[in-house]
């Protein structure tokens, strides 16, 4: 149920190089969340048009969803997946948004039903 997305205007780096992001940033949020890595889902999309700040130098945006309150834990989430993305990718923790999403479990789906 946990989801994390990444987007960059940056070009996509080697998919062994996204590959290995992609299953650090798994199971970083399943460890945040206290969730079992089996129902987390990663994302990447590189080469994104996007600007920030009026300008088109590297950008990322972040979205990480999840059924259940994350609440309190998303100030350490945000540092961590900042930090992260900045070392993996090179772009700055100023010029990354992360958007915190709670879910109710009726509004996510998963193998013909819903968590709620």
């Amino acid at each position: 149920m946990p989801l994390i997305k990444v987007q960059t205007s940056l070009p996509a780096p080697e998919r062994a190089h996204v590959e290995a992001m992609l299953k650090d940033l798994s199971s970083r949020l399943a460890a945040h969340l206290g969730k079992p890595e089996s129902y987390v889902m990663t994302a990447f999309e590189g080469d994104v048009a996007m600007t920030f700040a009026g300008t088109t130098e590297p950008v990322c945006y972040v979205e990480i969803k999840s059924v259940g309150t994350m609440g309190a834990k998303t100030k350490t989430m945000s540092e961590d997946f900042c930090t992260k993305i900045e070392e993996t990718l090179g772009v700055p923790k100023s010029r990354t948004y992360i958007e915190f999403a709670d879910a109710p479990g009726a509004m996510w789906g998963w193998n013909g039903r819903t968590f709620g």
